[in-house]
């Protein structure tokens, strides 16, 4: 791997030379949950030798609410005090009037390399808010040990993961594991389930919440139909405190080895492989599965985060220089093999290099590609509470308060209200 590693750092460097050096001190923001902070120094590091230019990594709080509001709070005072910003896939809509728009400044090739739906979930009304940096989706997780201990296939739709998931929790409740379930997700009032809930709704053929038109489509039998389907699992392939799970909860049952599938993003796969994890080696993944006979398709709701560049920065083009940098295709392998940072260029799915260090990263392809992006672009500053409603909603129904069609039905009037009638 090391030889691989010099052989990236080689083709970086020719990357680099031809650049402009600018001489320039450019600010970072950035997360620093897990090896964020670990990823940038090496990388500032690399581009600081080559370009002549310097990078001051600023590193912001964990939490990513509270990242967004420190963030808002800076843009709306107009503060130049950060030239880069490392921003959640949902935000752009929300802070697309403080960015430069990035479209002119990026060949049309250098564009087609990324994942369309990545892309799109950075347009705003036209604008290029920010560059796809790296990502994630929803993904379905599987024990492959079990399916063949009960002579099972990887499931290929929504129904037969339940069927495969009921047999199996039963069998080996039977064998002495009365702590087994089939399957366990996130259906907390909260983020996490606008995720779980999107996809599951998406793979049905029930659409988006609010479609790029700005119309609001969630009020269908397809969608009506998937969430009460999720409700059905409750208590029959999934634990009781379904409702109060988040990511943590779900992967606490699944990395115990209590569980047959898990719904989770990527960043499960690699702690569950740990040295003390009973299912190590145990297990794969594979996109959200189509419901069968709605029209569905495979599906994923999608994360990750992008770079975009202060419409307020001094040093615009040394930003734009640095963003070109680290998203280029030889940054984004380097970062998949050492970092497992999920690319965003669609080709690297198929790097033999990347394949050798992380095995897992290249079964993605298909997720990226068919990934159903939150509504947060066409609803813009509105969509926390879009959000919040359409979770709210789907909660009544995952605890019994309201059937599927009903709390739809009610929460598209909620959103017509919120719109203005869909003029977001």
């Amino acid at each position: 791997m090391t030889k691989h590693f010099a052989a990236l750092g080689a083709s970086i460097a020719l990357a680099l030379l031809s650049g402009t050096a600018l001489g320039a001190t450019i600010h970072v923001a950035s997360g620093s949950t897990g090896g964020d902070l670990d990823a940038w120094r090496e990388t500032i590091a690399l581009y600081e030798k080559q370009s002549g230019n310097k990078v001051e990594l600023v590193p912001a709080p964990q939490n990513s609410t509270e990242q967004l509001a420190l963030y808002q709070q800076m843009l709306a005072a107009g503060a130049a005090d950060i030239d880069v910003f490392q921003i959640d896939i949902i935000w752009p809509g929300m802070l697309a009037n403080h960015m430069v728009d990035l479209k002119d400044k990026f060949s049309q090739a250098d564009l087609d390399k990324f994942f369309k739906p990545i892309l799109a979930a950075n347009t705003v009304n036209g604008k290029l808010v920010a560059i796809p940096y790296f990502t994630d989706a929803g993904l379905l997780y599987y024990r492959k040990d079990l399916l063949d201990k009960y002579h099972k296939p990887v499931p290929g739709t929504w129904q037969e993961m339940a069927a495969t998931a009921k047999e199996i929790q039963d069998g080996e409740r039977a064998a002495g594991n009365k702590d087994m379930w089939g399957f366990v997700w996130q259906g907390r009032a909260s983020e996490s389930l606008t995720c779980s809930a999107l996809e599951l709704i998406d793979s049905a053929g029930g659409g988006n919440i609010v479609d790029r038109s700005g119309k609001i489509t969630i009020n269908n039998p397809a969608a009506a139909k998937a969430v009460d389907l999720a409700a059905s699992w409750i208590n029959t392939i999934s634990p009781p405190g379904t409702p109060t799970y988040g990511e943590e909860e779900a992967r606490g049952v699944w990395q115990a080895g209590n569980a047959v599938f898990m719904r989770n993003w990527p960043y499960a796969f690699a702690l569950g492989n740990g040295e003390d994890s009973p299912i190590k080696g145990k297990y794969d993944v594979r996109s959200v599965p189509p419901m069968e006979g709605q029209g569905g398709k495979e599906s994923g709701t999608l994360g990750g985060w992008n770079l975009a560049v202060s419409k307020y920065s001094k040093n615009q083009d040394a930003a734009i220089d640095l963003v070109k940098f680290v998203t280029s295709v030889e940054m984004e392998k380097w970062l998949a093999m050492k970092y497992s940072k999920l690319p965003t260029v669609e080709a690297l799915y198929k790097d033999a290099d990347i394949a050798k260090a992380q095995p897992f990263i290249p079964r993605l392809e298909a997720t990226f590609r068919s990934a159903v992006a939150r509504p947060s672009g066409v609803t813009a500053e509105k969509y926390n509470q879009v959000s919040t409603e359409f979770f709210n909603a789907v909660h009544s129904v995952l605890v019994g308060d309201e059937k599927g069609e009903e709390a739809l039905a009610g929460l598209d009037k909620t959103l017509t209200r919120l719109s203005r009638g869909g003029r977001w």
